[in-house]
């Protein structure tokens, strides 16, 4: 007998209890089929008890990343590959794009032994604390619609994260969830162009969730910056339900964008931009940095500042980098 199919019987019963007895005749297994499934699922971490002459019961899960666990929370059936552990998700998924893995597929792993951040920066990824995902899409849009997508999944993961933990992420332009001015998450878009055409081949979204960190996890030059879903909600959060919860809004805010319809989603980001009203730096790729007020989020996710002198400028994703100078650092 499947561990897969023991542990489903036991969720569809979380309340009562699995009978041995029955599960043997209904499947045609022995009683001992059947014991060794529980044994085995006990050894992965779950809670399981069983009462003599009733059966067995469903106390507690593990916190992990599997497919059944993430299935679990999970209403659709999309491809989904997980990982102990994995250099990068989002290399995975853009060799997988290429074979014609379909829109939709999925990425998950416990541990990435070379994630990335924007601009190439090494994104900590350490075994059993964070999530760590990325999704295949194949929109059907010229590239220059795609410039917001970052930003929209900003949204929806501040939206995953508060209904799932109960807490309200914000928003540093031009795309990390934050809480009580410290980074909870990285998102890294990714996507390929046929050359002759410049038609959109793929894209893959990449998402660096912290969710079980305390600040002895993170390295001296990121923990007084970072911080952790576990540590802003006060106890400890399912990764797999926040997995879960992170594709649907993935799956909505990818539907708003093809749909064209995203006025909520903007209005969303402006309401949750931490740097709206604040002194910033524009710090340029040659080193130089300029002291200016963020004063908008422009209609493309832009952000627009004000220099002393009654200039403005929008500044775009990747133009610059855009530093705050009030506890937050990129």
């Amino acid at each position: 007998m499947s561990q897969k199919t023991m542990l489903a019987l036991l969720r569809a019963n979380p309340e009562g209890y699995v009978s041995g007895e029955q599960v043997s005749e209904q499947l045609g297994l022995s009683r001992a089929a059947v014991w060794k499934a529980v044994d085995a699922l006990r050894r992965k971490g779950y809670e399981i008890e069983a009462r003599a002459g009733v059966g067995y019961r469903l106390v507690s899960a593990p916190d992990l990343v599997t497919e059944e666990e993430i299935r679990a929370f999970l209403h659709d059936d999309r491809e989904l590959h997980c990982f102990a552990a994995i250099d990068s998700t989002n290399t995975y998924l853009k060799k997988l794009a290429m074979t014609g893995a379909p829109h939709g597929t999925a990425a998950v792993a416990d541990c990435q032994t070379a994630g990335r951040g924007r601009m190439d920066r090494v994104f900590q990824s350490p075994r059993g604390k964070g999530i760590y995902l990325s999704v295949l899409l194949r929109p059907e849009l010229p590239p220059q619609k795609l410039l917001p997508v970052t930003a929209l999944c900003g949204v929806g993961v501040c939206r995953a994260v508060e209904r799932v933990c109960g807490i309200h992420p914000q928003l540093k332009w031009p795309n990390d969830p934050v809480v009580n001015g410290k980074k909870l998450c990285g998102i890294l878009t990714e996507m390929a162009l046929e050359g002759e055409t410049g038609r959109l081949q793929y894209l893959v979204l990449g998402v660096g969730l912290n969710v079980a960190q305390t600040a002895e996890d993170f390295t001296p030059d990121v923990a007084a910056m970072a911080t952790s879903v576990n540590e802003a909600a006060g106890r400890q959060v399912s990764r797999a339900a926040l997995t879960a919860a992170m594709l649907e809004e993935i799956d909505a805010m990818y539907d708003a964008l093809c749909r064209d319809d995203t006025a909520d989603y903007l209005a969303e980001y402006r309401a949750r931009c931490v740097n709206l009203g604040k002194t910033v730096q524009l710090i340029r790729p040659d080193g130089s940095r300029d002291t200016v007020t963020a004063e908008a989020v422009d209609e493309e996710f832009s952000l627009v500042v004000g220099y002393p002198d009654g200039r403005q400028e929008t500044v775009r994703t990747g133009e610059v980098s855009v530093r705050g100078m009030y506890g937050y650092v990129e």
